[in-house]
């Protein structure tokens, strides 16, 4: 793929469209705009822009598709596959600046918001109105980001994720056309669905520059429970009876032992060997009481050898903060090495044959690794630290095995992570000619390749 290089004269011709404070060419922040949170290899950009509104990304992506340089749409970097890394340099565009929440529709449950601002961030504004934007990916992630990625996290069980919680979007084209998709009904029938096409393209068709989201009410009642088991299989067993048996849990996740006796060395209080982490959410106490006690019949009918329950906001809070800061404990538990970091998703049917697999897989490699996810829904995350190539070599190797496993049981090779770089080899192995139309569509919204190329599609594609 053949791009303009943005020679001084091009840089001084931008900056003279968008503005030099909201331009940068210097190292230091063409190399903060380099790389995500994953482990993929970095790349700097030519040109970091920050943009302030829909027509100053207009002006960029007008001027960058007539001179044939490539964008890359950035949030906050949080990703893991390689989604926001400009892998063709040229301009890097972080929609940071555009963090305004445009107007609350509190008696509707919506908000409508600029894209950089972070969901976490949003909802500490939300809670005065007792209201939420559910998907919760652990990370402050910005919400065009979400949206880009289709985020979801450990609520997607109850509440679905991003594609689920938004109603209409301004999309920016790559010939510089603001169009708006959706409207803010929450019935919807009119003409082709843009809207969902837009969410988890990953910034390869348009760059999202306002949203619409639904909002629901913030839980009057609220327990977590922690399952511990003996073996992994009855806890996995235990998921299927739980969604099973009727109970609307908010949230259903997995941990193996190595993920419990790592947390456990930061101070959690939980039993060292695999466990559910669960949520409920009700309206009634009664409800909520009644749910606890099918919940704890369940796992001990499966052979929980743990069972708590907790409705105190303090206790939630802190188990839930180590789960998503799982990541960065693992981290700090592996000194100087890098973290492969996987996720794919099956249905919920296949999910004991899919961790009874990667368990084997992981082990006849002789490497590492955690398992950890959102069971619930089918969805695990695998981390498996490697300290130089030839254990990279073999996390990766481990990685296919187990994407491909998951491909023919059903499922995908990606849950909410997205595509980036690192799951595009996969792509023709789940979607077959399906992603030839992809490609069309792709040529239809950008013809010239700028939007966030080397993203999705694999390179002979």
């Amino acid at each position: 793929m053949s791009f303009t290089p943005l020679t001084p004269d091009l840089v001084n011709e931008l900056t003279g469209l968008i503005g030099a404070e909201r331009c940068s060419i210097t190292l230091a922040d063409r190399d903060l705009h380099a790389q995500d949170s994953g482990f993929h290899v970095a790349h700097r950009p030519e040109m970091v822009i920050w943009p302030e509104d829909a027509q100053q990304v207009a002006c960029v992506l007008q001027w960058a598709s007539k001179n044939h340089v490539p964008v890359t749409p950035w949030g906050v970097g949080t990703g893991l596959e390689g989604n926001s890394i400009p892998v063709y340099g040229g301009i890097l565009l972080s929609l940071q600046r555009m963090d305004r929440i445009i107007e609350i529709h509190a008696d509707d449950f919506q908000v409508t918001v600029q894209p950089g601002i972070g969901h976490k961030d949003l909802n500490a504004q939300l809670v005065r109105y007792g209201l939420f934007f559910p998907p919760d990916p652990g990370a402050n992630a910005t919400i065009g980001g979400m949206l880009a990625n289709n985020a979801a996290g450990i609520r997607t069980v109850k509440y679905g994720a991003s594609k689920d919680n938004v109603l209409r979007m301004e999309v920016v084209l790559a010939d510089g056309r603001i169009i708006h998709t959706g409207t803010r009904s929450v019935k919807q029938s009119a003409g082709y669905n843009l809207t969902q096409l837009f969410v988890g393209s990953e910034g390869t068709l348009g760059v999202i520059t306002e949203a619409t989201l639904k909002l629901v009410p913030v839980p009057q009642h609220m327990s977590a429970m922690i399952a511990s088991f003996e073996t992994v299989e009855a806890a996995i067993e235990t998921v299927v009876a739980v969604r099973g048996s009727g109970i609307d849990v908010a949230a259903l996740e997995f941990l193996d032992e190595t993920n419990t006796r790592m947390l456990n060395s930061t101070g959690t209080d939980i039993p060292p060997a695999p466990t559910l982490l669960m949520e409920i959410h009700a309206a009634h106490a009664e409800t909520l009481a009644a749910d606890i006690v099918l919940v704890e019949e369940i796992c001990r009918e499966s052979g929980a050898i743990h069972f708590r329950a907790t409705s105190d906001p303090t206790e939630r809070a802190v188990l839930w903060h180590a789960r998503h800061h799982g990541y960065e404990t693992l981290r700090r538990h592996h000194p100087g090495q890098s973290i492969f970091i996987m996720d794919v998703a099956v249905p919920i049917s296949a999910f004991p044959t899919l961790i009874a697999f990667a368990r084997e897989t992981i082990a006849a490699h002789n490497i590492v690794g955690y398992m950890k996810g959102h069971a619930g829904d089918g969805n695990i995350h695998i981390e498996l630290p490697f300290a130089d190539d030839a254990g990279y070599q073999r996390a990766k190797q481990v990685n296919g095995v187990i994407v491909l496993k998951a491909i023919a049981l059903g499922g995908t090779c990606t849950g909410e992570h997205g595509v980036g770089i690192g799951k595009a080899a996969y792509m023709r192995a789940e979607h077959g000619e399906a992603l030839d139309v992809m490609h069309d569509v792709k040529r239809l919204f950008d013809p010239n390749g700028i939007l966030n190329p080397g993203k999705i599609f694999p390179p002979e594609a």
